[in-house]
């Protein structure tokens, strides 16, 4: 983002009028310019007329910063230099951080409900149904103006490839995982993909992690070894499916990071917004989800389907598919607004509603222990969050 402030904000419409209205005032003020800098120039000789003005130029905007009124100085400047009103700042992450809260909750709970409450055996094609929706949504989004993406040119789906293969296999095995584990487990274990993100920053990028964060790590792992343990309706199908998704999840992550510098300048701006790569990731995501159904011979068992035929069944799809596409809205709309360790540390607190929600929908069956390791595995999420802080 653009971190440098333009004087021209601060220009005040009344002064240029009231210039206007009285001449001899303005060539008086001109003439107190020039003669401040004349003598600025000799007392300062070392120094050129060019970094004199400036200098003035800069007091200048300073004072009338400082003696504006009240309600002129509520228009703040927020850390990205942008110029915003002060009612705004207030709600502004109030409502994203609601926006992305509702929408992550609402996806993983709908992707839930198609997959074991509709039993629909069929992960890819409903990733593929999702990843069209989103697709078609950004292209008429762009149509009107609402958005704008980089051109997909062959050099830089060349290099997003490995990217992209990653993230279908991310998504399908979220996919079968959801279907055989309950929501409130799934959010526990995914806690695993921290320990081995945490891990490849160290072999990737030499990056070192302070005490509190191992801490962290290892209540995380304390916390998914229990909660399997004592879980009533454990699923050796499931609990494999998630340990992949675990990997695969920390492999985008850490893959998206050296593949990004490379991937911008595969563009002609040099850059590469979110929307672009929800874009690229979805549309690219299109052909190899049509190949797995060919391959799994998925196709059959969707076409002989009857939940197909429920109108329901494809209302919650519809609305799962553009609930995925909201999430990375509502996340690039959260960050904005805030920082990223408050975006991560809300992720973290997020779990919390996503887990009981769940338990109570769904009707799973919990333990005294099993319910402890899960509310231990949410507090090793949050300190988590808390130990990347510092």
């Amino acid at each position: 983002m653009n971190s440098n402030i333009k004087f021209n904000s601060f220009i005040d419409i009344e002064e240029l009028n009231s210039r206007d209205q009285n001449e001899s005032q303005f060539f008086i003020k001109r003439s107190s310019t020039f003669y401040n800098i004349l003598h600025r120039f000799l007392k300062e000789g070392n120094k050129s007329i060019t970094n004199i003005a400036e200098n003035l130029a800069r007091r200048a905007t300073d004072n009338r910063i400082l003696h504006e009124p009240q309600t002129r100085i509520s228009d703040a400047i927020d850390e990205n230099g942008k110029l915003h009103n002060g009612s705004k700042t207030k709600s502004g992450p109030l409502f994203s951080g609601l926006a992305y809260c509702i929408s992550s909750c609402s996806m993983i709970l709908l992707n839930k409900l198609v997959l074991s409450g509709y039993g629909f055996d069929a992960g890819v094609s409903l990733m593929l149904y999702q990843n069209f929706v989103s697709v078609m949504i950004v292209l008429a989004l762009e149509f009107l103006g609402a958005v704008s993406t980089e051109k997909l040119t062959w050099k830089l789906v060349r290099v997003w490839i490995p990217v992209n293969l990653i993230f279908v296999g991310m998504l399908v095995t979220g996919m079968y995982s959801l279907k055989h584990i309950n929501v409130a487990m799934v959010t526990i274990l995914k806690n695993m993909t921290n320990i081995l993100t945490a891990f490849g920053e160290i072999y990737l990028f030499k990056k070192r992690q302070n005490g509190k964060v191992w801490v962290a790590l290892f209540l995380m792992i304390v916390s998914a070894v229990s909660g399997g343990i004592t879980d009533l309706s454990f699923d050796a199908m499931g609990y494999t499916w998630q340990i992949m998704n675990c990997v695969l999840t920390a492999s985008y992550s850490l893959t998206l990071r050296k593949v990004m510098d490379t991937a911008k300048q595969s563009t002609k701006s040099g850059s590469l917004n979110e929307v672009s790569m929800v874009l690229l990731n979805n549309s690219l995501s299109v052909p190899f989800a049509i190949v797995l159904i060919i391959l799994s011979d998925e196709w059959g068992y969707v076409s002989k389907s009857d939940v197909i035929q429920l109108p329901m069944f494809w209302v919650a799809a519809t609305v799962s598919g553009l609930l995925g596409l909201a999430i990375s809205f509502t996340s690039l709309w959260f960050l904005n607004q805030t920082s990223p360790t408050t975006y991560s540390l809300v992720g973290s607190l997020n779990k919390i509603p996503i887990s009981i929600c769940g338990i109570l929908l769904f009707k799973v069956p919990v333990s005294l222990p099993n319910l402890f390791s899960i509310l231990f595995g949410l507090f090793a999420g949050v300190f988590f969050a808390k130990a990347k802080m510092s």
